[in-house]
């Protein structure tokens, strides 16, 4: 059984995912050229579909690790600890950007918030649950790349 914390926090995402596709304009971001943010919002719904298929049997909505999960650190999770949440996000700003959307930017605004706060509570529990976890947490970036 999920822990109540886990269930909110992904109430509170699945709910910025469903604000985030209402057609709300409160303003445009006219001067951004459209086409310049459709391929990279596209790389991150593929990003985000490596990631899930990489995660195979241990994936979870919820923070918490499944019972007897391992720890993965390779493919996009080389890149990412957590890039799930890194495509989700490149293609949700993305997609503000090419629609020009101030609405869905400032939903896009408030899932990163979300999903730092998220990261933060799962981080916790992944390094209690994986004793290699600290390591890699110090050469992996949360969303992107450590250089």
């Amino acid at each position: 059984m999920p822990k109540t914390k886990d269930v909110i926090l992904v109430a509170i995402q699945f709910f910025l995912m469903l604000v985030y596709f209402l057609n709300v304009n409160w303003f445009s971001i006219s001067f951004i050229e459209h086409f310049i943010w459709l391929y990279p919002g596209i790389f991150g719904v593929v990003i985000s579909g490596i990631a899930l298929l990489q995660l195979n049997f241990q994936l979870s909505p919820f923070p918490t690790p499944k019972p007897n999960s391992k720890l993965i650190t390779k493919g996009v999770f080389k890149w990412s600890r957590h890039p799930i949440y890194t495509g989700i996000l490149i293609f949700m700003f993305c997609f503000s950007f090419w629609l020009g959307d101030g609405y869905k930017l400032c939903v896009s605004l408030s899932t990163l918030a979300l999903f730092y706060y998220k990261t933060r509570y799962e981080e916790s529990l992944l390094e209690n649950s994986f004793k290699d976890y600290k390591a890699y947490k110090s050469k992996v970036g949360r969303f992107f790349p450590k250089f």
